[in-house]
């Protein structure tokens, strides 16, 4: 198995573990599995709310967020977000997988505790362009916090990322 980390960075030669944002995990290296890596061709703060129907997903949450969907995913971000998305650069890192363990099934996380020399990298010219070459869907909406609401809420397999720079909930 591969697995990915994605940066705006050009030029890491060895992930060094970083302290966990949500101070849950002592200092890791963060990597992502493949089926999830369209999650994270955005910028790294771009906020979004990423959604699949899971195994316990309900008929009625399938009919409600997937019904008209066109990929299996859906990605959801906020369209002030959407013309830097056009313009960012990204670079994917390829991890081997034997440093690696799964930390989250439902996100794809994979995390080291000890630091990690890439296998490979690859320069994205454009977020959009390499999240629309992926089997999702992109929605651009003006607010993310209803729907990230209703996701929280629903029955759908989700990752919720960087809400932290959404717009306000009632903005």
């Amino acid at each position: 198995m591969t697995l990915f980390h994605v940066s705006e960075e050009a030029a890491v030669e060895i992930f060094h573990p970083r302290p966990d944002p949500n101070r849950k995990l002592d200092p890791v290296v963060w990597a992502i599995d493949e089926e999830h890596l369209a999650n994270y061709l955005l910028p790294r703060d771009c906020p979004r709310v990423t959604f699949a129907a899971g195994p316990s997903t309900s008929d009625e949450d399938r009919l409600r967020f997937l019904a008209c969907a066109t990929a299996p995913r859906v990605v959801a971000i906020e369209s002030s977000w959407l013309e830097r998305a056009a313009r960012q650069a990204l670079w994917i890192y390829r991890f081997p997988s034997g440093a690696f363990e799964k930390i989250d099934a439902c996100a794809g996380y994979w995390v080291s505790r000890m630091p990690v020399s890439p296998e490979s990298r690859e320069r994205i010219p454009s977020a959009l362009v390499a999240l629309l070459s992926r089997d999702v869907e992109l929605r651009v909406v003006r607010n993310l916090c209803p729907l990230r609401d209703a996701v929280v809420e629903s029955t759908l397999a989700f990752s919720i990322i960087r809400m932290r720079n959404a717009l306000p909930g009632n903005a």
